[in-house]
């Protein structure tokens, strides 16, 4: 009787925390703390959370899926009533209903659209994995709404769209400005139009006048001469 008492005590002071294969861990209560302070700062820290079942999964699958999540991902086996008092001192709420049976948390600190795309995509393969919500943005998320939001493209690739339509558009603006550059040195720098150099040209051989004026007598003075010529011979 005094074991069996003892035995009860022992297993009312340390609570229990079930691990990945289902096996129940006694936990002493300065672990107790630690692991909810630990669980706190997922939470507060995390950009997305998203809370599953594995019940079913085997050791080999858990780690596989650890594999698909990322090293931005931190998945873990949790003891419920230890994550109620974890949320709950980083200001979240969970429904009762997201804490019954085997949990296992994702605490999703890179693009939540990257994880939930793998959490998807691993439960179509698995369906022993079953994901019962989660929070995102501050607010929580149903099942539906995190596959509504795998299905949505990640932030990589809207950046890749981004930068290939500003490639395009910086590209359509630089020949819009070269073109503009081209007509205005067009307009600057073309020649004079023909019919303005036939006016200035008289002009410009008109600063001699006086070899003009030699130019006309010359054929008068020659003809005077021709005609005394002629007389003295008759």
């Amino acid at each position: 009787m005094l074991i069996r008492g003892a035995y009860a005590l022992r297993i009312f002071l340390l609570p229990t925390v079930t691990n990945e294969t289902g096996k129940v861990n006694r936990m002493a209560r300065p672990d107790k703390t630690t692991a909810v302070a630990e669980l706190a700062e997922d939470f507060r820290t995390a950009n997305a959370t998203v809370l599953t079942e594995y019940r079913g999964l085997s050791v080999t699958s858990m780690k596989e899926l650890r594999r698909a999540l990322g090293s931005t991902t931190k998945y873990a086996v949790v003891k419920n009533t230890l994550t109620k008092i974890a949320a709950k001192d980083a200001g979240v709420e969970i429904a009762d209903d997201l804490l019954t049976g085997p949990s296992a948390v994702a605490f999703i600190k890179g693009d939540p659209i990257d994880a939930a795309k793998s959490l998807r995509d691993f439960a179509k393969e698995n369906p022993f994995l079953v994901i019962k919500g989660g929070f995102y943005e501050g607010k929580a998320v149903t099942p539906a709404e995190i596959m509504q939001l795998a299905n949505l493209e990640s932030r990589e690739v809207l950046l890749a769209k981004l930068a290939g339509a500003m490639k395009g558009s910086l590209a359509k603006a630089a020949r819009i400005f070269d073109a503009l550059r081209i007509k205005l040195e067009a307009e600057q720098g073309a020649p004079a139009p023909v019919a303005e150099a036939v006016v200035e040209a008289p002009a410009a051989e008109a600063v001699a006048p006086e070899v003009v004026a030699e130019v006309a007598e010359t054929p008068a003075a020659e003809a005077t001469e021709a005609s005394t010529e002629t007389e003295e011979k008759e």
